[in-house]
């Protein structure tokens, strides 16, 4: 767990490349060794903790989701809680937001985690029943919304982190801000 926290921290504060397996063990207060022993390198802690962080959100999934009408409502629930978890850990968004996407080495493709996977998929799940209980539009790809929603949410939270980490002068946005938009969005995708 101190592996995971610290190389959390350093990989928010310093970027991911610049970040050293050394500084991390040494932030741990643990060897090298042990972080290649667990994590096979710093690639494989950096996907620990974006599995760790994503099942959080994944477990409280099923939670989220009861007593909800339909789809539409399940969609703001499900995009409520990552905007919320995100806005509590401002070091786990910026990775989510900002090292999570990167392409790692000479590899061309972008490795998404697990949790990441799982979530987008109760998110595509929810859309689904909202077409069938008739909360979202039918005429429109489940891809494209999914992706949309997805994207919408993200670019918020990214762009509230980019005010707060360059101290621009304007105040961040807040999660009801956040939200009060995404809500307006989402129900945009209701049907005509």
């Amino acid at each position: 767990m101190r592996l995971l926290n610290a190389g959390k921290t350093l990989f928010a504060k310093n970027g991911y490349e610049q970040t050293s397996t050394a500084a991390i063990a040494r932030d741990a207060g643990s060897s090298e060794s042990q972080l290649i022993r667990y994590f096979g390198g710093k690639a494989g802690l950096l996907e620990a903790i974006f599995n760790e962080s994503w099942s959080g959100l994944n477990l409280r999934v099923q939670e989220a989701l009861e007593g909800t009408q339909h789809g539409r409502d399940a969609i703001l629930r499900l995009l409520t809680m990552m905007v919320r978890a995100l806005g509590k850990d401002l070091d786990i968004a910026f990775l989510f937001l900002f090292e999570g996407r990167r392409m790692r080495g000479h590899s061309p493709e972008v490795l998404l985690s697990k949790g990441f996977q799982e979530f987008v998929k109760h998110v595509a799940e929810q859309i689904e029943r909202g077409r069938a209980d008739g909360s979202f539009r039918t005429d429109l790809d489940l891809r494209v919304m999914c992706s949309a929603i997805f994207g919408a949410a993200e670019g918020m939270v990214r762009d509230r982190i980019l005010v707060q980490r360059n101290h621009e002068p304007e105040q961040p946005f807040t999660d009801e801000q956040i939200l009060a938009t995404f809500t307006a969005m989402v129900n945009g995708l209701a049907p005509r």
